[in-house]
């Protein structure tokens, strides 16, 4: 068994602003979502949680498309908790004005902010802002590569082909202690052995499958870092949650949005329909659902948290058109339950 120091490791949440429904059924407002996204950070902050993630998409069923602006509202709100996003989708973004809005963040935040990079598991960025999914890969391999240069926070020289060329470039504003930089990967080792090539903390994306058949990228990473010559730098996991009272609880309140997700997704992506059977194998040991009472999703994050050795596990805890009352008490349960349980555990 590995062993994992509970004083390590930080349990935080990721939304991406699903678009919810009210009591009546009536789909809410994207404004009224996004207001209720900074009413779920500040509780997230009340209740003792580390990190508050906001995803970037482009898309009807998410209200989000500028987290670092819902960010800032939600700094302004909370005292401890670190903020950042889930992922900011940087092949379709410049990294010079990605870098300038998360330093700025991290000011208003007195030093808070987190960057999650990523290409994006979705594409609507690329055509909405005039990029080629051609070059998807190049895209990320070169910004990222720009953006490395940025968080030195000195003049920048730099040239590419994706973008016009730096000299002695100057960016502001300066952050006061550095910024968190993380970049998200879904499950390929070319992403891994990126991420510690350029030095960053690796946030591993689990929405299928058990979390252990991950452990041989994180021994890549550690091996990667090695030959790059890094000190050892963080992991964590992002995996899909709901949290309720019981289990029976939990799924039933929880079934008709991963339902709903799956099958609007999966449309376009040629999946089969969602099924309750295919449900109950997700929230069970060999799935990636982190659905049920506080006692039995504690359990789960323990064991995903000694197989891979992590040190930060993000919940998310949106899903389809879940409720703002629900997931309210979903990320109540969490901070209150949850994470004294699993540090127990670990313990």
């Amino acid at each position: 068994m590995t062993y994992v120091d509970p004083t390590e490791l930080h349990l935080g949440l990721d939304t991406f602003g699903d678009v919810t429904r009210d009591a009546s059924g009536e789909l809410l407002s994207d404004a009224q979502t996004i207001r209720n996204v900074v009413d779920q950070a500040v509780l997230a902050d009340d209740v003792g949680l580390a990190f508050f993630g906001v995803g970037e998409h482009h898309r009807p069923e998410f209200a989000i498309s500028s987290p670092e602006i819902v960010l800032a509202a939600a700094a302004a709100r909370t005292t401890r908790i670190h903020l950042g996003t889930a992922v900011t989708v940087l092949s379709s973004d410049d990294p010079v004005r990605v870098y300038e809005r998360f330093a700025t963040l991290d000011a208003v935040s007195h030093g808070r902010a987190e960057v999650i990079l990523g290409r994006g598991s979705f594409i609507e960025s690329f055509p909405l802002f005039g990029y080629d999914l051609r070059d998807y890969e190049a895209l990320f391999e070169e910004k990222l590569d720009l953006f490395s240069q940025l968080l030195t926070e000195k003049p920048v020289t730099w040239q590419g082909s994706m973008r016009a060329p730096l000299t002695a470039a100057d960016v502001f504003p300066k952050t006061e202690h550095g910024l968190t930089a993380w970049v998200g990967v879904g499950g390929t080792p070319e992403s891994v052995v990126r991420a510690a090539r350029y030095g960053y903390g690796l946030m591993l994306a689990i929405i299928g499958g058990p979390a252990a058949r991950f452990r041989p990228f994180v021994d890549l990473y550690h091996r990667s870092l090695d030959s790059f010559g890094r000190d050892r730098l963080p992991i964590g996991v992002h995996s899909p949650g709901h949290i309720a009272e019981t289990d029976q609880q939990a799924w039933e309140e929880a079934y008709e949005g991963f339902e709903s997700m799956n099958n609007t997704i999966g449309r376009e992506r040629g999946w089969p329909p969602y099924s309750r059977m295919r449900f109950q194998h997700d929230v069970g040991p060999e799935g990636a659902l982190y659905v049920g009472s506080p006692e039995t999703v504690a359990r789960k994050i323990a064991d995903t948290v000694r197989a891979l050795r992590s040190t930060r596990f993000d919940m998310k805890f949106s899903t389809g058109t879940l409720s703002h009352e629900k997931m309210m008490r979903s990320v109540e349960l969490y901070g209150t339950r949850v994470r004294p349980l699993v540090h127990d555990l670990l313990s």
